[in-house]
């Protein structure tokens, strides 16, 4: 599935109070109104894994593999595909109905790789599959267990969540990842007027905002320059390119960030 048109009456079902946005996605779940799944992995992630693996090694010096974190997971097609990338990965989803579809794909997947977790060319990775875990749970709450991780991916997952909860996030994104981790960002949907209501919310120049400036993520148009970054900046940017593939929905103005905590 990848309409080009989110839903019109997503806004309308997300104006609750702050404590009940959890509850509002679990309800989407439940009623089978899954929107924002497109049925595959992001291909942006797939190509960027195999394009550079200076940057995503995922097996440590030691021997022993790194690990990686996605949140709002969802059908669990990204931690999979990190997973059969080498990674030991780990998804979380506030949905127990989520997590239980993400389990079913997992154990299929990992048994039987759909090609559209590798690359157009074929490539395959030389690592064998490391082993992916699913936990149900609220992404700003420790209660589900403390936890470093050397990569994080967030695609429709900072788009997905209140405004004023984009400082929560940067600081959540930077306890869970480990000194020299990387956080990658699909920077999605860019198209969105930023003062439109959402999900999905509208994010240009919000991350710019957030991981380098420090910001609240209000959003800012730069022009053809972005600000310096904050000399106390938790994270360093090390990459920032207009992926080759994407989903549709994006149309053709995704960009895909790589970001290292310092």
């Amino acid at each position: 599935m990848d309409d080009i048109e989110p839903p019109a009456d997503l806004p309308q079902h997300f104006a609750r109070p702050a404590n009940e946005q959890e509850a509002a996605w679990s309800e989407l779940w439940d009623q089978g109104r899954t929107p924002w799944d497109r049925g595959i992995p992001s291909p942006a992630l797939v190509d960027l894994l195999a394009a550079r693996n200076d940057l995503f090694n995922p097996v440590n010096s030691d021997g022993s593999r790194k690990k990686a974190f996605v949140p709002g997971c969802g059908s669990g097609y990204d931690p999979v595909l990190l997973a059969l990338h080498g990674y030991d990965a780990y998804g979380l989803d506030v949905s127990e109905k989520a997590i239980a579809t993400a389990k079913q794909y997992a154990e299929s997947q990992l048994r039987t790789p759909s090609e559209g977790n590798f690359p157009l060319s074929g490539q395959k990775p030389s690592v064998s599959p490391g082993k992916v875990e699913f936990i149900c749970g609220d992404f700003f709450s420790k209660d589900w267990g403390e936890h470093k991780f050397d990569l994080i991916y967030d695609y429709t997952f900072l788009c997905a969540i209140l405004p004023a909860k984009r400082r929560d996030w940067t600081k959540r994104m930077s306890e869970l990842l480990k000194p020299g981790g990387l956080l990658v960002c699909l920077e999605f949907p860019l198209w969105r007027d930023p003062r439109d209501p959402g999900p999905p919310w509208g994010l240009r120049g919000v991350y710019w905002e957030l991981l380098a400036r420090g910001g609240d993520g209000s959003p800012r148009e730069y022009g053809d320059e972005e600000p310096p970054p904050a000399e106390n900046a938790e994270f360093k940017r090390l990459l920032r390119v207009k992926p080759e593939r994407s989903h549709k929905i994006g149309r053709g103005m995704d960009m895909i960030s790589v970001w290292q905590k310092v």
